[in-house]
């Protein structure tokens, strides 16, 4: 008998993450439903947060830093009149303001503010490194955190209904952003403070939550023996990126290392090499005018 392969999939499974489970958690369950290690997630959800997280399998783990990239879009609540540290639900209160006040309109008009390219400074209680460290940690000991402000985009930021002293929202945004960090500088804005209440990841480029699978559902789908149909095949991965086609000489330039000139419209940063079959050959990448060169060589995965 042949030995079983180590990793038999190659993939992706958009996944509706639950509450209360990081990204990592996810990932580990998934690794033992498909039985095997190669397999990592792209874009990481605050454990509180719900929604898509998309993971890849096998080969797919390739082309997880391809999926990060992008827009996101998000739907959740934001709770004003109070404050946290860690600008969302599972934080220590640090202060609490009157609201009376406020009303649809002048939530709307501070929410205008934070449409386009702005100055972001994430969260204290983030994943991002100090010296080494995660700010977090240095953020749980007490100590100072002060990140610097990058620049992010925001395509949308629009309040989907009001219920004083809670706004359900929706929001299109680059990758990076910290909606938590949103939450807690509308607050500000409003002079009242805030935090994000819930938060779910509803698209990620053209993958949507409606077509997500729960982790129950892929339990089952192994029970069942159809773990097959609910990956999405190896070369459906980078169904967003620009793509051409390429002979079978072509291909095999691309196996040697060797660079092809292609005509691509536009300046993409990368493009995907298909062979005629629509199997994912390489990644591509610019090297000079009209030349493009392999960044990354995949096998016959599917």
């Amino acid at each position: 008998m042949s030995p079983k392969p180590t990793n038999p999939y190659n993939g992706l499974l958009n996944i509706n993450k639950p509450a209360g489970m990081t990204s990592h958690d996810v990932v580990n369950r998934v690794r033992r439903v498909l039985g095997q290690k190669r397999v990592g997630h792209a874009g990481t959800l605050d454990p509180a947060a719900t929604g898509i997280l998309l993971v890849c399998a096998g080969q797919a783990t390739r082309l997880v830093e391809y999926l990060v990239p992008g827009i996101k879009t998000y739907q959740g609540t934001i709770r004003l009149g109070q404050a946290t540290d860690t600008y969302d639900s599972e934080g220590e209160f640090t202060s609490e303001t009157e609201t009376s006040h406020l009303n649809r309109e002048m939530v709307e008009a501070a929410m205008v503010s934070f449409t386009g390219d702005i100055e972001q400074v994430p969260p204290a209680y983030s994943a991002i490194k100090r010296d080494g460290v995660p700010s977090y940690k240095l953020a749980r000991k007490g100590k100072d955190v002060n990140l610097p402000a990058r620049r992010i985009r925001i395509e949308s930021f629009e309040l989907i209904e009001w219920n004083h002293p809670e706004l359900t929202f929706r929001i299109v945004c680059q990758s990076g952003t910290y909606v938590r960090s949103i939450a807690h500088d509308l607050g500000a804005a409003l002079e009242v403070g805030g935090y994000l209440k819930s938060l779910c990841r509803t698209g990620s480029g053209s993958w949507r939550v409606e077509d997500a699978l729960d982790l129950a559902a892929l339990e089952q789908a192994a029970e069942d023996g159809r773990l097959e149909s609910v990956i999405r095949p190896f070369s459906d991965v980078l169904a967003d990126i620009p793509g051409v086609t390429i002979t079978e000489k072509e291909i095999a330039q691309l196996g040697y290392g060797q660079g092809l000139p292609l005509e691509i419209e536009g300046r993409p940063e990368i493009i995907c090499a298909r062979a005629e079959t629509g199997r994912l050959v390489a990644i591509l990448v610019p090297d000079g005018t009209n030349r493009w060169r392999p960044k990354k060589v995949f096998p016959e995965t599917g």
